[in-house]
């Protein structure tokens, strides 16, 4: 990724490798999570893929321990084998795992406090 685009991305991407399952309406695809971020995830396109990109999708990210990041998201983007989904609806409980998340692969309280300012913002 280029550096001006990386200056252009407001959330940063952390890796992650978790058990994370997509499901849209009576569907389910049990899916290889690339990274994710505050406001969304890429995962590997799965081989039976045929989920309806006009419809909303359920990604489910098992963090262990019983905790679970579940959140509403829309298939932003179609690449090669990569899928990526902007969240569209999170509860609470999700977001404080996911902002945890993020805290601690950040290891800067101050990139985690601008893109929590940045989920607040209208986009561009």
């Amino acid at each position: 990724m280029s550096e001006i685009s990386q200056e252009r991305r407001r959330f940063q991407r952390i890796d992650f490798d978790a058990p994370t399952e997509i499901a849209q309406g009576a569907q389910r695809w049990t899916v290889e999570l690339h990274d994710l971020s505050l406001k969304g995830l890429l995962i590997k396109r799965p081989a039976q893929w045929d989920g309806d990109g006009e419809q909303p999708f359920v990604a489910a990210v098992d963090l262990g321990g019983g905790i679970q990041v579940q959140m509403e998201v829309e298939l932003a983007r179609s690449q090669g084998d990569l899928l990526g989904f902007t969240c569209r609806h999170i509860d609470l409980d999700s977001i404080s795992h996911l902002r945890r998340l993020v805290e601690l692969n950040l290891g800067d309280e101050t990139l985690l406090e601008r893109e929590l300012a940045a989920l607040g913002e209208a986009p561009d």
